[in-house]
């Protein structure tokens, strides 16, 4: 049977779709040794099905565990893909660096998002949880990203990103990067009222915001 490489990629988008890693992986491979570039199976193979499990998840049709594995399947592929990205000059989709606030331990949610946004081409600086608003100021200044990401989960800590905005704009930072703001307790007039950029109610959510505000940041 001959390679086709329309199949490959609908085969690799479901791939992905499905949680399955090693079809992820040989499709990579089959795609790589029929000449595919690795940018090109990225944008339409792997990419797509990350896209959709994103929409899913945002409308609640898949949950949790089945994100984490189209994670897994995502990142399979990516394995074989970065030796042939890093020789090109492709640039990735953004950079992000993002955190859960000071006080608060949770980190479920952010590690989906960044699951999924680095699923869909995005660079990203996971700072953990308990995040120190001058941890933040410093990542920001160090890796001068697109975005700052920061959640909470606890209302206690919401004030928290308050802060961290401030302390942007005290460090003349503040015009440079793009802020979302997200957690179970976060709402979308707080995060107005906090001047950041934008808000997410959940993770699908976030990497739509997340390539748009790259765009506006690159354009």
């Amino acid at each position: 049977m001959s390679f086709d490489k329309k199949i490959n990629f609908e085969l690799a988008s479901n791939s992905v779709i499905r949680g399955n890693d090693e079809d992820a992986a040989q499709l990579t491979q089959e795609a790589l040794a029929n000449g595919i570039t690795a940018k090109e199976f990225l944008d339409f193979g792997l990419i797509p099905g990350m896209d959709v499990v994103g929409a899913r998840f945002r409308d609640g049709d898949m949950f949790l565990p089945e994100v984490l594995l189209a994670a897994r399947a995502m990142k399979a592929g990516m394995e074989l893909l970065k030796p042939e990205l890093s020789k090109s000059d492709i640039k990735p989709a953004g950079k992000v660096v993002i955190g859960t606030v000071a006080g608060d331990l949770h980190d479920i949610g952010k590690n989906i998002v960044i699951y999924m946004l680095e699923g869909t081409g995005f660079t990203v600086l996971d700072l953990g949880i308990n995040v120190a608003t001058e941890t933040f100021i410093s990542a920001v200044q160090q890796h001068q990203p697109h975005i700052l990401g920061m959640s909470a989960f606890l209302t206690t800590t919401m004030p928290a990103m308050r802060q961290v905005i401030e302390s942007l704009q005290k460090s003349n930072l503040r015009e440079g990067v793009k802020v979302i703001v997200g957690g179970a307790p976060v709402t979308e007039h707080f995060a107005h009222e906090i001047g950041s950029d934008a808000y997410a109610e959940d993770a699908g959510t976030a990497v739509t915001i997340c390539k748009r505000l790259a765009r506006l940041d690159n354009s």
